[in-house]
This record gives structure tokens, sequence and C-alpha cells, in this order.
């Protein structure tokens, strides 16, 4: 791997920069790393590499191995890693992040929740993912299309290159960015590489005025590097690592059940006088009866007959779901088949929750350690944020802890808890100000009729003296 020693070393020729940057990417994409998290995309995408490229073969009498085109090969990818992600991710991001102050959120842009969870899904996937403060929001980089520099002193990200290609026949584009700038790279079909833009600063500072209309003053950059790493675990490995083998066999197993099923309907044959049939013979036979429901067997005296049969199930079903149960286990993910049926408890619930739990407290350190990075570059100090994380509850349970212990609880709280746990929380600011009128209304009414009711009886004193 190249690291930001080795483009020190480059100097500042332009030509020896861009023949790093397309070394670089190279170097880069014959990594363990980057090759996981292709694979680690794929499997997110549903897309089980093994079972694909798994052949089935035949082989003739002389030993050829020929492929076997004529028995089922159902290939079927289960989606047990697309679940563990994307439910880690929730759990703990869904409700996006609180700020102690809500100016934080608007300095961060509008979609930054969104962003940041992106990020969480591209660090659990590739085991890193790269945060760009550009400005005013965040862009994310997977590690699928950036090259990390790191500094072999003290293993900091100081530079890194971006690059993307949408087809083998299309430009290969690539970004170098450093910390005084940024410079654009661009690889045509058939061409030298060329610089696309010259290095440029990260901020430009505009002016608009009615006589020179818009204009740039200044260039400015951040006071670091302003890429960050926002790493999927402390191993900075993908999730998919320890899971991929065991996903391969239920997905092997899984589909090898239904080649077996679609392949014997029910009937297998057996053919007799047939000695001279090889495999790939017998596999023709068998094809043609799938498809015609009839065929011809050309040795002399050769006779078909066919046979039911039961195809045994219940050691690949015990499998499958020892592998399943495993497979959760491993992840450190919540199934929830586990508290699905039946009047299941708070403690219970609480236990099914505790290893996604302890899974995620891991997974915040990392994604503090990246926020606190991102408030640095946008301007922001003495800002912690805070998740709540979203989580099936006993609501029952749940609304009689708090029933009890509203006498002593603040009523804001309550009342918003309350919603929560029936499903309204975004309602909570309107009932509260509902509350609020008409505990001004009751006030309001209880001084003025006190009020009135003093005046009365003054008016009765002032008679009473004016008869005397």
């Amino acid at each position: 791997m190249k690291t930001y020693q080795d483009l020190l070393e480059v100097g500042e020729n332009e030509q020896a920069r861009m023949s790093f940057v397309r070394g670089a990417i190279s170097t880069h994409m014959t990594t363990e790393v980057w090759k996981t998290a292709v694979y680690a995309e794929e499997y997110f995408c549903r897309r089980n590499v093994t079972i694909n490229a798994y052949q089935k073969i035949l082989y003739t009498i002389t030993g050829q191995a020929v492929p076997d085109n004529y028995s089922a090969n159902w290939k079927m990818a289960s989606g047990f890693f697309r679940r563990f992600v994307t439910q880690e991710v929730q759990y703990l991001l869904a409700n996006g992040v609180m700020w102690q102050e809500d100016s934080t959120g608007d300095a961060l842009g509008k979609g930054f929740d969104t962003t940041l969870q992106e990020a969480a899904k591209e660090a659990l996937k590739g085991g890193v993912s790269f945060g760009f403060w550009n400005l005013d929001h965040l862009e994310v980089f997977s590690v699928r299309e950036f090259v990390p520099l790191y500094d072999e002193e003290n293993s900091a990200l100081m530079a890194g290159i971006r690059f993307w290609q949408i087809d083998s026949s299309k430009p290969l584009r690539a970004t170098l960015y450093e910390i005084d700038g940024y410079t654009d790279y661009i690889w045509r079909e058939g061409e030298d590489g060329a610089v696309l833009k010259e290095k440029r600063p990260y901020v430009v500072k505009l002016r608009t005025s009615e006589v020179d209309g818009t204009e740039i003053y200044d260039f400015e950059n951040y006071p670091s590097f302003p890429i960050v790493p926002l790493w999927g675990n402390e191993s900075h490995q993908s999730e998919l690592v320890g899971l991929r083998e065991q996903i391969d066999c239920y997905d092997l197993i899984k589909s090898g059940f239904a080649n077996d099923i679609d392949d014997a309907s029910l009937i297998y044959w057996t053919i007799q006088n047939g000695g001279g049939m090889d495999d790939v013979d017998l596999a023709k036979f068998v094809e043609r009866m799938h498809v015609l429901k009839a065929a011809v067997v050309e040795d002399s005296g050769a006779t078909a007959e066919a046979h039911t049969m039961d195809i045994p199930y219940a050691s690949r079903e015990a499998l499958l779901d020892r592998l399943s149960k495993d497979l959760y286990r491993d992840a450190m993910a919540l199934d929830t088949s586990a508290i699905a049926g039946g009047a299941v408890t708070a403690t219970e619930i609480e236990a099914a929750y505790e290893p996604l739990n302890s899974k995620c407290d891991d997974f915040e350190y990392c994604v503090h350690k990246f926020l606190d990075k991102i408030l640095v570059l946008a301007g922001i100090e003495n800002e912690n944020a805070t998740f709540t994380r979203s989580k099936i509850v006993n609501a029952q349970e749940e609304l009689q802890s708090v029933v009890s212990a509203a006498p002593y609880l603040d009523e804001e709280y309550v009342t918003k808890k309350v919603l929560h746990l029936l499903g309204d929380g975004d309602q909570a600011g309107a009932v509260l100000d509902a509350m609020y009128e008409a505990e001004r209304e009751r006030t309001d009414f209880g001084s003025n009729s006190g009020e009135t009711e003093q005046a009365g009886e003054s008016s009765g004193e002032e008679e009473n003296a004016q008869e005397g």
C-alpha cells in the first residue's frame, strides 16, 4: 500500500504525481481491504459471490469433467449480512444525533443525519468509511472508491485519492486530496492522463457588488485534513469477516435442497441394460423426462423404470436452523423471532437486546471520535453528541412504570414518555401546548372570579355607607 511519505517523495512534478495517483489506485485495488469491501457490498446487495461462482460438474466414462447444464442449479442468496448491518446502524442512528444546541444541527446541514447513516453502513461493510467535510455539509467516500494515504509515523490520515469509473470504456476520474487543497485528474481511453483541474484550496470566499458582480477575493483551507475516517469497529475490519463462511454454508445447503427437490420431483429412474451410458447420457435422459415427459432408451434391450422417493429434510432443516442461530449470535444481532411470540416481559426483551447493545456501544465510540473531528472542521466547539436507540419495548409494562412514577417526575417528561410509548411521540409538542393553554385558562378564570366577587362586596359596602 502507498503512504503519505510516498506522496511526499514524488514532489511537485505534475507528471510524477499523476503517475503516483494511478499507481496508488492500482495498488489499492489489490489489497485485502479493498477486496473484502467489494465482497461485502455484493453480500449486502444479496448477491452471494460463492454460490454464483459455483458450477456443477459431470464426468464422462473417460473421466473428463464437463459442466452440468442439465440438472437444477438454484442459487438462492440470503439477506443475513444486509439485515445485520441495517439493524446495527438503525438501532444506533435511526433517531438522529441529539445536540446540546439546536444551532449545531443547523450548522452541520439539513441532511447530516442521513449522511451519517450512510457513512456508518459503509464503515460496517468495508471496515472503514471516510467523511469529507465540504464547507457546509458532509460527504461520504467508501473504501471501495477511496485510497487512504496514512502517515507512516503516527498512522494519521494525511492525504487520499478518490477515484471512480462508470465503465471500463469510460474515463477514469480521480481527485487527490491534500492538506493544502485538491487536484482533479482524468485518464481517457487510449490517451495519457491529464490534469482536469489544478490544485485549489478547499474554501473559496466570494463577494458580490453592483459594480463588480460576484468575484473571488480569498482562499482558505481547514486547520487539518478535511477527510476523517469512521471505523466500523476496533479491529478495523469488515463485519463480513467471520460470517461469510457461515452465510455461504447456509445458502449452499438451502440451494442444494431446492436442487434435489427440483431434480427428483419425487421420482428417480433406474435403467436396466444401459451400461454404455455415462453420467452425461444419464443427465440428458433425466432432462428430457423433465421437459418432454418422455425419452427414448437407445440401447437394445434397455428399459427405464420410475420409482418414487422421499427426500430427507429433517437433518437439513436442523442444520439451517443451527446456522441461522449461530449467525445471529456471532453477529451479536437481535433475532426478533425469539421475542415475537407470546407475552414477553420487559426483562426478556432487555436480555435479547444485550448483545446488540454491547456491539453498538463499541461502534458508538467510533462514531463519537468521528463526530468530534468533524465538529472541529466545522468550527463548532464544546458540543457533545448523544443518541436515542430505537428498540422494541413491552408498552404495557413501560406505561405502568411511568404512571407509577409520575408523582415524582416532571409533567413534561411524563407526557413525552407516555406519548412515545403509544407511538405518538411526534405529537408531544402539540399536546403539551394544549395542556399549558388549558392550565392558563383555568388560572385566568379563577383569578377573574375572585376579582369579581371582591368587587361585588365593595359595592355592597358603599351602598350601606350611603344609606347610613
